[in-house]
């Protein structure tokens, strides 16, 4: 085997999210002389970025102060805000929680925004290489981190070298910043390597699935803002809508199911569907065409999950640190303070330490502190998860106790083991008519020759246990149709569609036996989307 090709930076960011390029672009305002390359294992800058997204404008006045005079893309005022309490068939109009009120936001494609800012950081001299995949850590031989490896592309399902093959470079810096979003691959094994989660709780999360959609003329409101919670959640399941009105009489619409659910039949995509069929919903977009759609973990566990952020030769910012601020929904604003403050620690002396203590001691930790016990009550169910809320809002997040998180997937009960609720899932009306219809949406494309990147460590435990304990959820669980059992003249056994993955890591998070290992697919491979 040939030596690998390296390259050789100051700094490597892994991740061409809003902390990453905001890292990124920081650091060269500061120190224009350090060499620094982001990384991105989509095919374009954007293209696998997926949030709602309503956006704090403040830390990005602070990055690029004149950043209104020349918007991204998508960029809406926000105008007016809206909070449904839903029932199956109508609703009740509460008022909006503190941490909900919009004024003075701009709804954002967050793709899009993020394809903005990286010819910004391109033009401070920032390599920026989309379809570069990082299959691994690479370590020095103190054991500190050294850079990352790229995935090699070329290899065929069964390990061989197609015709195409090239070998994967080593990227080594002095510092490597991973800005890899939600439950990010490299992170997990760093995490594990150096135990960062030891003394803090399992992370949480949710999964989001959004939809774009083309409505007739005049029916839009461009700047509205609309949540729901209840239906069609029950209330043991935390879950809850956004709707967006855009410009040119688009809307953005998603709903966030927390995977800290119990019921193994709950279906995630089932849930999102059907509540776009709610009366309310469905009399805005009936007539209207769905244009783009995608799925994406959120992360939810909060201050009390937040694992120690810094390692020798690297640290952790934004979501692959866990900083979104539940009750608000958002977590652009905290990518981007946190990309700043870390450049801003790092810029002299291009070391990860004191990091964990800098962004512990920041406004960024100060926000997440006051909503910590939000999202946890919730646990106990929807009444005493809004009681526990008022009062958390009350006192700004001053109880004199901090509830705990435990691993999502040890929260599914086994079937039977409690009534669930009867869930209505029957075939809709609007587009997408099922999940491999919002595969399409998503415009995901894997060479379907490539090794499996969805890694089943026992796939007996499949059909011999998670059958007859849980019911295989996976097949409910992913939004995607990535798994499915089958049975042929061989019995029953797992068949794994990867083509079909949307990079949304729920099966990874979600799994009772922690035995699906998401790792990364040639780079370029999984969703483009378009304006999500």
């Amino acid at each position: 085997m040939s030596e690998r090709e390296t390259m050789e930076y100051d700094v490597i960011v892994v991740g061409a999210g809003p902390a990453g390029l905001s890292f990124a672009i920081r650091l060269k305002q500061i120190k224009p002389d350090l060499t620094v390359c982001v990384i991105e294992k989509a095919s374009t800058i954007g293209a696998q970025i997926l949030s709602g997204a309503v956006i704090e404008p403040q830390p990005l006045d602070a990055l690029l102060p004149g950043w209104r005079d020349n918007p991204p893309p998508i960029c809406v005022a926000a105008k007016e805000d809206e909070f449904w309490l839903l029932s199956k068939t109508g609703g009740r109009k509460l008022p909006v929680p503190p941490g909900m009120h919009n004024k003075g936001n701009f709804i954002v494609s967050l793709g899009a925004m993020c394809a903005w800012l990286a010819p910004q950081a391109e033009a401070l001299g920032v390599d920026v290489f989309p379809g570069f995949a990082a299959s691994e850590n690479i370590y020095n031989d103190d054991g500190s981190v050294a850079g990352v490896r790229i995935g090699d592309m070329g290899i065929a399902k069964d390990g061989t070298h197609k015709a195409g093959y090239t070998q994967g470079i080593d990227i080594k810096a002095k510092l490597t910043v991973l800005a890899e979003g939600a439950r990010g691959h490299l992170t997990k094994q760093l995490i594990k390597r150096f135990a960062l989660d030891k003394d803090s709780d399992p992370q949480g999360y949710s999964i989001g699935i959004k939809e774009l959609w083309q409505l007739p003329a005049g029916r839009v409101d461009p700047g509205k803002i609309v949540h729901s919670f209840g239906w069609p959640a029950d209330n043991h399941t935390y879950g809850g809508s956004f709707l967006y009105h855009l410009d040119k009489d688009r809307v953005a619409l998603g709903y966030v199911s927390g995977l800290d659910y119990s019921d193994p039949n709950y279906q995630p995509w089932e849930a999102f569907q059907q509540w776009k069929n709610h009366p309310s919903v469905k009399s805005l977009l009936e007539g209207g065409t769905i244009l783009s759609a995608g799925a994406r973990a959120i992360v939810t566990g909060g201050y009390q999950s937040l694992p120690n952020v810094e390692m020798p030769g690297a640290l952790l910012i934004g979501d692959t640190a866990g900083l979104l601020n539940v009750p608000k929904i958002k977590g652009t604003h905290q990518a981007i303070r946190s990309g700043m403050l870390a450049a801003e620690h790092i810029a002299d002396s291009l070391s990860s330490a004191g990091w964990n203590a800098r962004l512990r001691g920041s406004d960024v930790m100060a926000e997440l502190k006051q909503v910590r016990n939000i999202k946890p009550g919730f646990k106990k169910g929807l009444w005493f998860g809004m009681l526990n809320a008022a009062w958390e809002t009350v006192l700004k997040g001053a109880s004199p106790w901090t509830l705990k998180n435990k691993a999502d997937w040890s929260s599914l009960h086994k079937l039977g083991q409690q009534e669930e609720p009867k869930r209505d899932y029957v075939q809709r009306d609007l587009a997408p008519r099922d999940r491999l219809a919002g595969v399409y949406f998503a415009a995901t494309e894997h060479d379907e020759d490539q090794p499996i990147h969805l890694r089943v460590a026992d796939t007996t435990i499949c059909i011999d246990r998670c059958t007859v304990e849980y019911g295989n959820p996976c097949q409910r669980f992913c939004p995607a149709n990535v798994y499915e059992i089958v049975q042929d003249e061989a019995g029953k056994r797992l068949q794994i569609n990867a083509a079909n993955c949307v990079h949304c890591k729920t099966c990874d998070i979600k799994d009772p036996y922690q035995i699906i290992d998401w790792v990364t697919p040639e780079g370029g491979s999984g969703p483009n989307y378009q304006n999500l």
